[in-house]
């Protein structure tokens, strides 16, 4: 079975907005990625990220201190969208709803996933 590797879609939206566009497994061998994405973004000035993971097919407690790393990183909110079922379960139990900001999903999100 072949590995799916993370893709980062990096689209600067305005002066200080930055939109990701995840795709892939965001795991332990891919979380690297988004914390250096991040951080560079971070360097540049653009301080609120929004994180589409509409198209993210796993994500693990690797990929989730990711985002923790993100949050924390800047002074700018930190929005998720696209969040599927199993990865809304899993903020949701591990409190990480409250820190970062979910947007609720739209019908499109709904037919791109399934």
């Amino acid at each position: 079975m072949a590995v799916q590797l993370l893709t980062i879609e990096v689209t600067r939206l305005d002066a200080g907005r930055a939109r990701l566009r995840l795709s892939g497994e965001l795991d332990f061998d891919t979380a690297p990625e988004l914390v250096a994405a991040t951080a560079e973004l971070r360097r540049d000035g653009y301080q609120e990220l929004l994180f589409d993971l509409g198209a993210v097919s796993l994500c693990d407690s690797s990929g989730l201190s990711a985002l923790v790393t993100a949050h924390r990183g800047g002074t700018g909110a930190v929005r998720l969208t696209g969040v599927g079922p199993q990865l809304q379960q899993l903020l949701d139990r591990t409190g990480l709803t409250e820190l970062l900001a979910v947007e609720p999903a739209t019908a499109r999100d709904v037919r791109r996933a399934g």
